[in-house]
């Protein structure tokens, strides 16, 4: 039975077409306050016997701050391996909001980020994923917007050229990877780090 139905199969509402005010943002992890990190999964290129890149993701606190730290240590291979990240298996359904918006800063030589959505259950190969790139902002604190119109249907990181969209009423993997630039014009390898105090939809 299609996990996103009732037992009548009755398709959710569509909260656009509904008398159902949208709060103006809805946090889906706020690492200042009380999320953790223990549900994240490291999602590298080691799922595969040529991968030899590596990312963790830890919560950093002391008596004044509090916020999740993203590392990656990126060793690109000649036969294309490159990536390294981690990921979120969640639920959300997103209908009325535009974008994510993450405030983070970058660490480090390199701040070549991106975004990596998947929806309806289909969390794995051979299924695409929905990627946006962004830039790890330097010295201080600040937001990364990400439309949900620019997230693109991507294959072992390269481009899909197809039709197929993101359905942000059933978001259920988020995640977050260092890029090696194997089909991209910026290359990249080393380490690398994100701090993140939340992750929103608005």
């Amino acid at each position: 039975m299609d996990a996103f139905r009732n037992k009548q199969d009755v398709p959710l509402p569509d909260l656009k077409t509904c008398n159902i005010s949208l709060p103006e943002e809805q946090y889906l992890f706020d690492f200042t306050k009380s999320d953790n990190v223990e549900n994240w999964q490291e999602q590298s290129d080691t799922v595969r016997d040529v991968g030899m890149s590596k990312a963790v993701f830890v919560l950093h606190q002391n008596t004044g701050y509090r916020r999740a730290i993203f590392f990656a240590l990126l060793n690109p291979q000649l036969n294309g391996a490159g990536f390294a990240g981690v990921r979120a298996i969640k639920t959300y359904n997103l209908t009325g909001y535009t974008k994510l918006q993450i405030q983070c800063r970058g660490q480090g030589q390199y701040n070549g980020f991106k975004m990596v959505l998947r929806h309806k259950g289909l969390n794995d190969e051979p299924n695409y994923s929905f990627e946006q790139y962004f830039q790890g902002p330097k010295e201080e604190f600040a937001v990364r917007n990400l439309p949900f119109s620019e997230f693109k249907a991507y294959y072992r990181g390269k481009r899909v050229n197809n039709n197929e969209t993101l359905d942000i009423s059933q978001i259920t993997s988020i995640g977050i990877q260092m890029y090696g630039g194997v089909y991209q014009p910026i290359k990249q390898k080393g380490p690398a780090t994100l701090e993140i105090e939340w992750i929103r939809a608005v």
